[in-house]
């Protein structure tokens, strides 16, 4: 049998200094057997060198390259990362094949393939972990992807899938992320935001009772720097921090967060038996609503994050620091996170 083949598709704009590096962690690739990988860059405006760099590859590089130029145009990280996808889709075709997507700033780690291809057996759409590297490191953003790793580590325990990584993290993040083409199809592909068409993509999958995966065994390493492509970005919120510290940050409340995981578990249960009386008074919806919410869903991941609402009284956000100690006595205590939740 023909292993499906794999298409890398990266939005690239203005990035003629950082696709060398780009190119050379994508020919240290382990490649699995039997796998064809075409490499799509989508150049998001026409206006640097980096033809050069292309052309440079082509010479040398162990993989195929498709290049598209779009007109340049005001930033659009949704329109150009889909653009690109598209551009993959017509590389390696639909069905089976494997569209995987990164940013033209990030490296990906050698077993980036491997881990993807096998994390796609058992999973729809897979999130995999991004890590900043460079010379530009901030410890208050390191500090609050702590908090977010330790948030959804909880979350897995709280209301666990069979679906989900041995080891977890947070990030929903398109630097690393994979899909196979049919399932990029029918979801729509990434929508045209000028930022978080990654977030919504994932949010989307779930909504629809995709088995969304965030695997830590596969690793992107990105650019911490302070001047990105879209405006709202990483690199704008690293140099709030660099500028307010943690002081200005304000997060939704752990407690509330671990509310809607624990219903999320009630929800998958009652979408199982049947039986939606337990979860009726809580969370505020007759039975007879989700009764028709769940006629209407594929399976218990489509009910649980269709019918769940916010806390009864509200998504509370506090200071981040008091978030951190929140969640730090919850995640030290079973306990208590069973009962805050």
């Amino acid at each position: 049998m023909t292993a499906p083949p794999i298409a890398i598709c990266i939005p690239a704009r203005d990035e003629a200094d950082r696709l060398p590096d780009l190119f050379a962690a994508l020919d240290r690739l382990i490649v699995p057997p039997g796998i064809a990988v075409t490499l799509c860059l989508l150049l998001d405006g026409g206006s640097d060198a980096s033809m050069a760099p292309i052309a440079a590859y082509r010479t040398a590089g162990c993989h195929r390259l498709v290049v598209e130029v779009a007109d340049r145009g005001p930033p659009n990280a949704g329109r150009a990362r889909d653009r690109a996808m598209r551009l993959g889709l017509a590389s390696v075709g639909q069905g089976d094949a494997i569209l995987l997507t990164s940013d033209a700033d990030s490296l990906p780690a050698p077993d980036w393939l491997v881990a993807m291809t096998v994390a796609l057996d058992q999973a729809d759409l897979v999130v995999g972990d991004v890590v900043r590297s460079g010379r530009g490191g901030n410890r208050d953003q390191d500090r609050i992807e702590r908090h977010y790793a330790g948030l959804y580590a909880l979350r897995r325990r709280i209301d666990p899938v069979a679906w989900e990584a041995p080891a977890v993290h947070h990030h929903a993040s398109g630097a690393n992320m994979g899909l196979r083409a049919a399932t990029y199809v029918a979801l729509g592909g990434f929508l045209p935001l000028a930022r978080g068409e990654d977030a919504r993509l994932v949010d989307d999958a779930a909504r629809a009772g995709m088995r969304v995966r965030r695997d830590a065994a596969s690793i992107v390493h990105t650019s911490d720097r302070r001047v990105g492509r879209v405006q709202g970005g990483l690199a704008t919120n690293l140099c709030a921090l660099d500028r307010d510290g943690l002081g200005a940050v304000s997060v939704a409340h752990p407690a509330d967060q671990l509310w809607q995981y624990r219903q999320h578990a009630v929800a998958r249960r009652a979408f199982a038996s049947g039986d939606f009386a337990a979860m009726s008074g809580v969370i505020g919806l007759d039975t007879d609503h989700l009764l028709g919410v769940a006629r209407d869903c594929p399976n218990a991941e489509a009910f649980a994050m269709r019918v769940v609402p916010v806390p009864p009284g509200g998504m509370r956000h506090i200071p981040f620091v008091a978030a951190e100690a929140a969640l730090a006595l919850l995640t030290a205590s079973p306990a208590a996170a069973a009962a805050a939740a």
